[in-house]
């Protein structure tokens, strides 16, 4: 058995950065709500709007990866993140908030694009998922303790974004300039799997809308309908990513002894139960509850989906538009989440919610038992050797008498087995694609 490789940190650290502002969506919505000239859904509109922009990135990069070359693209984005979200922070006018925040958006976008097109690249996606998810939990949920204490405002989340791609920018100079050889190889090849691919890309677009409807309201259900402060509300989602970080713990100890139909399937029903919970609490323990089983059990059913993305092309194209399919069902969250929640009010939000996902669970069952019975065939290129010319020298053949011997008392051999011997002729094969 080889050993494990090492871990790929800028990956981790890209990821980090990356999914950060879907992980503090609730706090920068909920101050948006209360720092700026915005009604609630205007709040959620802008956050949706955000989320949106950095879908946009992971549709219009997924397959210019190569061209750009993941340290180039990744330091862009990371970058155009910083100075977005940056300007949105420090600015209190409207359009400023705005325009950082679609800019920021996009590099978020751009970096998670770099990020799972380098995953699904890597001999053990699964487990570098699960380091990433790791890290944007603890992160998110140390920043959910912090931030309430610093003070009102907008802009103390903004920042954490910023600072946040500015530090992960510090490690692409571990990043390849150039796509590795054997990606650039199949450069032209057409997308495979096409089929379960665009099935698992419409499923996860819902399967995140669904979430993140609850996700993006969630700080107002603490506050108005549950009746906590906006301390216990970021107590409750410390709490519920640090249960989301034994979630990412758990998965990946289990890595693929499960396969990945169960995990899928059973956690999808899981969550659809949280989240129906969770927008009925009407106090701390049914809050803190839903919330909490919920933020556990999202992050294992996240990295077997995008192990199953990763999995279906190695290139992996289809690992950042299905995460950008992700993406988008998460910009429309915020909106979505307000819309319903105005219109038919939070418990039955959570049981429109509950149901969706209920359904779209089941084609994601059906595409990772499918995937589980389909065998990838990967094409190594042949190098061609050259083979040097041997000259040919003739040689004089003298002929020699032939002599006849005959061999009394022994029997022939042919007719004792009854069969001809055959003549062997040695074919030598094409070189052409090896299935492994």
């Amino acid at each position: 058995m080889s050993a494990r490789t090492p871990t790929p940190w800028p990956l981790v650290a890209l990821f980090t950065a990356g999914y950060l502002a879907a992980y503090l969506l609730p706090t920068t919505v909920g101050r948006l709500d209360a720092g700026l000239p915005l009604s609630a859904t205007g709040a959620g509109a802008v956050g949706s709007v955000l989320l949106l922009s950095s879908a946009s990135a992971g549709f219009l990069l997924a397959s210019r990866v190569d061209r750009f070359g993941p340290r180039a693209l990744a330091r862009a984005g990371l970058l155009l993140a910083a100075a977005g979200y940056g300007t949105a922070a420090l600015s209190s006018a409207l359009p400023l908030v705005v325009g950082g925040a679609i800019a920021g958006g996009f590099g978020s976008g751009t970096a998670t694009t770099v990020a799972a097109t380098g995953i699904a690249g890597r001999p053990d996606p699964h487990r570098v998922t699960t380091l990433g998810l790791f890290a944007v939990s603890g992160l998110a949920g140390a920043l959910y303790l912090t931030i309430p204490h610093l003070g009102p405002g907008h802009g103390y989340p903004l920042a954490a974004i910023a600072c946040t791609a500015l530090l992960a920018l510090s490690l692409t100079g571990r990043l390849p300039a150039r796509t590795p050889a054997a990606h650039a190889v199949r450069a032209g090849a057409p997308l495979p799997h096409r089929r379960s691919g665009l099935l698992l890309a419409g499923a996860m677009l819902f399967w995140s809308l669904a979430q993140n409807s609850l996700w993006g309201v969630s700080g107002r259900i603490g506050l108005t309908q549950a009746g906590l402060t906006e301390v216990e509300v970021g107590a409750v989602f410390a709490a519920a990513l640090g249960a989301g970080l034994l979630g990412t713990v758990g998965a990946g100890a289990l890595g693929p002894r499960l396969g990945r139909a169960l995990p899928i399937g059973l956690g999808t029903a899981l969550i659809a139960g949280c989240i129906a919970l969770s927008a009925a609490a009407t106090g701390l323990t049914s809050f803190a509850a839903g919330e909490t089983a919920w933020n556990a059990v999202y992050p294992v059913v996240l990295s077997y989906v995008i192990g199953l993305a990763a999995s279906m092309d190695p290139r992996g194209r289809w690992a950042v538009l299905v995460g950008s399919a992700s993406s988008l069902g998460t910009a429309c969250g915020p909106l979505t989440g307000s819309v319903l929640s105005a219109r038919a009010g939070y418990p039955a939000m959570g049981t429109v919610l509950a149901a969706g996902l209920l359904l779209v669970g089941v084609p994601m069952t059906l595409v990772a038992l499918r995937a589980r019975h389909t065998t990838q065939i990967v094409e190594i290129p042949v190098a061609e050797i050259p083979v040097a010319e041997i000259p040919v020298v003739d040689i004089p053949v003298t002929e020699l008498p032939v002599v006849k011997t005959t061999l009394d008392g022994v029997p022939a051999q042919r007719g004792a087995y009854g069969t001809t011997p055959r003549r062997r002729t040695a074919a030598t094969p094409a070189p052409g694609p090896v299935g492994v």
